[in-house]
């Protein structure tokens, strides 16, 4: 499975964005798919997932309410569409596929190569 995400870009503070994670392959039904997010000087941190049945859909307290991820397997996307947000929220985006386990570890087996999110004030 590749994984490519798209969707960053510079947005003012209560502004929206909605990345897209596409995937390739025919099995992407089968994984699921997680978004986590690295701010410049600290680690990468679990923003949401989703099973690959659909859900329970995970959200990190820092985001819910606020973000919203949905995954279409006809088109082989995960989107993550991010209202209300915040400076802290700045940080590069990447989406991960695994087909089982702990989707708040990031032990994945496959990542994207990342997505540039800043949020000015």
């Amino acid at each position: 499975v590749q994984l490519q995400a798209s969707g960053g870009g510079l947005v003012q503070a209560g502004g929206s964005l909605r990345l897209s994670c596409a995937a390739s392959g025919r099995t992407f039904s089968t994984y699921g798919v997680g978004w986590f997010r690295q701010a410049p000087g600290k680690e990468r941190e679990f923003v949401a997932s989703v099973s690959w049945r659909g859900g329970p859909i995970d959200y990190a307290d820092s985001v819910k309410g606020r973000f919203t991820l949905s995954r279409d397997n006809a088109k082989n996307t995960a989107y993550l569409q991010m209202n209300n947000l915040k400076v802290d929220d700045t940080g590069v985006y990447f989406c991960g596929a695994r087909r089982v386990g702990d989707y708040r570890n990031e032990r994945y087996d496959y990542w994207g190569q990342g997505t540039q999110v800043t949020v000015s004030s």
